[in-house]
């Protein structure tokens, strides 16, 4: 019988997880609340409000990974989305016995002036980054109890196929390959690394079947930081684009934009991200899983893509 893999998340990663496990044999059901198809052969989908603890456990039944691939977009709602939601998933992992695979973030680093490396402590100054880092204290505790088996990838600003809006990079191509001008947030000089989507699904795999791998994070191998000017110029080389004229979001300017927009305070809150170098040290994951990350030509090929 093949194994058998929940995956709860429809987006960029999770359609990633799912392709990678369906290709091999594996039984994937990706669990989204439309439960609408992802188009991957093999693959079963269940619509199913993932927050509805008992649904999930019945869901997660006989699995041996689940796997944690949700992305609530709207940065306002994630105190109300994510608490529940990530209350369930343990409830879930618990009552199941499945392995469970986090796709986390930087954000409960928070600032730092170093390279980004795991044994950094989670110290985050913004709310979005305080809450990522109780999910995963959470997580680590119920491991750390024996209740569960728990383990979390962490990758920089994601790049790549089937990104679109959900990147820093990928949301501004549609409009520079029609030549329009590029509006960025923060400094567009500084080295910032970049995480190819499917380097995520590869190392959440890895890190989710090796059991020596679990109760710590681990960073998405990832490739050579670039400034995110340099980014969007090589996504549009990639296609034999010319570059386009760019424009940066920051100070007075991004502090006005806040005032109106919602979204654009809690972009304010992680600006630091981009106003000084945000590197990523990925060295533990190369070394334990034997990942070299996608070849930077082709990560800017599947940015391009739409």
């Amino acid at each position: 019988m093949p194994d058998r893999h929940l995956v709860v998340g429809a987006g960029p990663v999770g359609r990633h997880v799912a392709a990678l496990l369906a290709e091999r044999g594996s039984r994937v059901t990706v669990v989204s609340r439309s439960g609408r198809s992802t188009g991957i052969g093999g693959v079963e989908h269940l619509a199913l409000d993932a927050s509805d603890a008992d649904a999930l456990a019945r869901a997660a039944e006989g699995a041996d990974h689940l796997y944690n691939c949700a992305n609530p977009a709207d940065y306002t709602r994630w105190e109300r989305v994510w608490p529940p939601l990530a209350t369930s998933l343990l409830s879930a992992a618990e009552r199941s016995g499945a392995v469970y695979a986090i796709t986390g973030t930087l954000y409960p680093y928070g600032p730092v002036d170093v390279p980004i490396s795991e044994d950094l402590p989670d110290a985050a100054t913004d709310h979005k980054g305080r809450l990522r880092a109780r999910m995963w204290a959470d997580a680590k505790a119920a491991h750390d109890a024996g209740r569960l088996r728990a383990v979390e990838i962490r990758g920089s600003d994601y790049m790549g196929r089937g990104v679109g809006g959900n990147g820093h990079i990928s949301r501004l191509v549609p409009d520079a390959l029609r030549g329009r001008r590029a509006l960025m947030m923060g400094r567009t000089d500084r080295p910032h690394t970049f995480t190819d989507v499917a380097d995520a699904a590869r190392t959440l795999v890895a890190a989710a079947e090796d059991p020596g791998a679990h109760g710590r994070v681990w960073h998405v191998p990832s490739n050579q930081p670039v400034t995110q000017a340099q980014a969007l110029t090589d996504v549009l080389a990639s296609v034999g684009k010319p570059p386009v004229k760019i424009s940066s979001l920051r100070g007075a300017a991004l502090s006005a934009a806040a005032l109106a927009s919602p979204f654009m305070r809690e972009m304010r809150e992680i600006i630091y991200q981009w106003e000084r170098p945000y590197v990523l040290d990925d060295s533990a994951a190369r070394a334990r899983f034997g990942i070299a990350p996608t070849p930077w030509e082709e990560v800017c090929r599947r940015t391009a893509q739409p």
